[in-house]
């Protein structure tokens, strides 16, 4: 704990900010608060997280990420190589000033953009209502153990 200037006594917050809280101005009667029970509130999300539902919301996010990881590092990898090993294939023209090597390299783009739009529909129609119903359960768990969520 630490005094503070107007004589009140703070609990160590990391958080803290002596500007906002209106330090160096008068105040009145000292409030005393009692820190929130902080092992119900870390009982409860341990239990959150090891119900069926949030191996569930886990096994669904791991079941897309790494697939979608190994392809877009694979041809990513396979691009870098390509351009470094064969440039000839890569330099080989396609329409006019446009090379395989340029519309490989456009590819990186487009499949970045594809991968983002794919993991925002995945996480929306399979992650985000179990997520949402999770919160809530936590929260309720929370309040019914005294704790905050």
């Amino acid at each position: 704990m630490q005094q503070s200037n107007s004589g009140d006594v703070r609990y160590d917050d990391p958080w803290y900010d002596a500007l906002a809280s209106g330090w160096g101005e008068s105040s009145g009667p000292a409030e005393t608060t009692s820190p929130t029970p902080r092992a119900d509130a870390a009982d409860v999300y341990l239990e959150v997280q090891r119900s069926a539902a949030f191996q569930e919301v886990r096994s669904r996010y791991r079941r897309f990420v790494v697939p979608a990881v190994m392809a877009f590092l694979t041809w990513y990898v396979a691009y870098v190589v390509t351009a470094t090993t064969a440039p000839g294939l890569m330099a080989r023209p396609v329409a006019g000033a446009v090379n395989l090597g340029l519309l490989a390299g456009l590819g990186q783009f487009l499949t970045t953009f594809l991968l983002t739009w794919a993991y925002v529909r995945h996480a929306r129609l399979r992650r985000d209502r179990a997520a949402l119903e999770l919160r809530w359960d936590a929260q309720e768990l929370a309040r019914g153990r005294g704790g905050a969520a």
